[in-house]
């Protein structure tokens, strides 16, 4: 199998995503990911979403979010584009690890969690 397997577009609301989460499980378990890296796929997919929806969309309910989980050569890529005026990726860095209190994370998980970014 190779090509796109999911392919979603949208709102950028964080209600939306429980439906996201779901998509993203069924297709990576259907692609031969086992229970524990279907979970991890699915935590960076949501941080990234998550991310987008705060930090692009600056929490208001404005724009979309186009989701898609394609396969080539056995390797599972996910693609998310979003609308929102473009971010500095220099300026986007994750808080210090020393640092605790909730949020701040999402791109040192992601980084943590998936082979490439």
């Amino acid at each position: 199998m190779s090509g796109p397997i999911l392919e979603m577009r949208f709102p950028a609301q964080a209600k939306q995503l429980r439906h996201v989460r779901a998509a993203v499980k069924e297709k990576s378990l259907a692609c031969g990911a086992d229970e524990q890296m279907a979970r991890d796929i699915v935590t960076a997919v949501d941080e990234a979403c998550q991310n987008v929806i705060r930090h692009a969309y600056k929490g208001e309910a404005v724009g979309d979010i186009k989701l898609t989980l394609s396969t080539e050569d056995g390797a599972l890529t996910i693609s998310l584009v979003d609308w929102a005026p473009p971010t500095d990726p220099s300026k986007v860095r994750p808080r210090d690890l020393d640092d605790v209190r909730p949020g701040g994370l999402g791109t040192h998980l992601i980084r943590e969690l998936m082979d490439s970014v």
